[in-house]
């Protein structure tokens, strides 16, 4: 725990001085590295310091904390930029894990029987490789072309990483994933659930904040004061949601929690420029709650039907498929975002003709406004064409927003199947 603390400060130091784009990806991935560490030893100090009939509140404790950041971080990342720089954002964790080092010496449990085992070195090569491709397939795609050699090149290395990896996992005795946790069933359809939330739950916490300083022209403040009153209110009633996840069944609190993550998204397909502020915040405050109730029943559920020996296992391979759904879904929905947002530009931009009566008129009007500015004709004519562009990649990336709102409510309605197939066990 502590030397993870130490790699994510030292990542810390190096983003904030970094003189070159490179350096701020290396100081990234040391963070995501130790981070990854950090989810998995805390989550598995949490459930081994509870008993099971208490574990449900003790995960809903631990849930304030992430929820907790999502709430505070857009609004401190939002004043910094304003304010400061964008190095002072890598600056302001430090004071924080100083004091984690002295409470993880302190609180967190030491082992009294140590035994080294051997790391797989070549299923963590094979994993990274394989993840590298996908990652970079979705990234480089709209650059490259979709069938370009490249594109297909990434693509086959990545099939083939994966099946290596898969087959290695199964055979090899020191392995990253122990796949025999899915032999269980309740685990299985708990990690479907994390993937599928760690995909769409980057909705509330990127795509929200993003739609509304893009297409609502919010400054980054504003932005995360959207979000700011979901995490408050999320965290006041996480402690009753915490006391009925240990006496309700974990489908019916799952079935709950993404039911409001559902219906929180749906509004948002049709959200515009013209939305208002708190519209937004109410739903963004249900899509937190969902957050705030799916979590700790999933997490109690895959936790608690496995073996007290497989309980480490299965952390962090919970833990992995809710990072694996949270990266491929960020970098998958970006992606998405501009290929819809080209499309409905250029549909737009089609019906931009001599016989388009409602454009000639706004061209008009733009026109008129601009007589008081004294510029000539043409300055005026090549103004009213520029202001036209902008306003149709306007509609066109509220269009595409649109579509990605879309694209997370279906994820929360394909999670609900898994949920229900869960054995209602207490």
């Amino acid at each position: 725990f502590i030397v993870s603390i130490i790699l994510f400060l030292l990542a810390c130091f190096i983003g904030a001085f970094s003189h070159d784009y490179s350096f701020i990806i290396v100081s990234r991935l040391i963070q995501g590295f130790s981070a990854g560490i950090l989810m998995s030893q805390t989550m598995v100090a949490v459930v081994q310091a509870y008993p099971v009939n208490r574990r449900g509140y003790a995960l809903s404790m631990f849930t304030i904390g992430g929820v907790l950041a999502i709430g505070i971080g857009p609004v401190l990342g939002g004043i910094i930029i304003e304010e400061l720089s964008w190095r002072e954002i890598f600056l302001i964790p430090i004071p924080l894990l100083f004091i984690l080092i002295i409470l993880g010496y302190f609180v967190m449990p030491r082992p009294t029987n140590i035994k080294l085992t051997n790391f797989d070195w070549v299923g963590l090569s094979l994993l990274i490789i394989c993840l590298y491709s996908a990652m970079t397939i979705f990234s480089d795609g709209q650059r490259q072309g979709w069938g370009s050699n490249y594109i297909a090149g990434l693509l086959t290395i990545g099939i083939i990483t994966g099946i290596a990896f898969v087959f290695w996992q199964l055979g090899y005795k020191y392995r990253l994933l122990d796949f025999s946790l899915f032999k269980y069933p309740i685990f299985t359809f708990a990690t479907a659930i994390t993937f599928c939330v760690g995909m769409g739950n980057f909705g509330a916490i990127y795509a929200i904040p993003i739609f509304a300083q893009i297409i609502q022209t919010f400054s980054p403040v504003d932005a995360g004061l959207l979000m700011l009153p979901a995490s408050l209110i999320t965290i006041a009633v996480l402690p009753l949601i915490g006391k009925l996840s240990d006496i309700m069944s974990a489908r019916a609190g799952s079935i709950i929690g993404l039911l409001c993550f559902f219906i929180g998204t749906i509004p948002m397909i049709y959200a515009d420029s013209n939305t208002s502020f708190l519209f937004v915040m109410g739903f963004v405050i249900l899509t937190r709650l969902g957050m705030g109730i799916n979590n700790p029943f999933v997490a109690k559920a895959a936790i608690s039907c496995l073996p007290t020996a497989k309980i480490a296992d299965g952390t962090s391979t919970l833990n992995f498929f809710r990072l694996l759904g949270t990266s491929l879904g960020t970098t998958a929905w970006v992606v998405f975002l501009e290929i819809r947002t080209q499309m409905h530009t250029a549909t737009f931009s089609f019906t931009q003709t001599g016989s388009n009566n409602t454009s000639l008129l706004f061209l008009q009007e733009v026109k008129e406004l601009l007589k008081q500015t004294g510029l000539s004709e043409f300055v005026k004519n090549q103004s009213s064409l520029d202001y036209l562009g902008k306003v149709i990649h306007s509609q066109g990336s509220a269009l595409g927003f649109q579509d990605g709102f879309l694209i997370f409510a279906i994820i929360f309605g394909v999670a609900i199947i898994p949920a229900i197939l869960m054995v209602n066990k207490k």
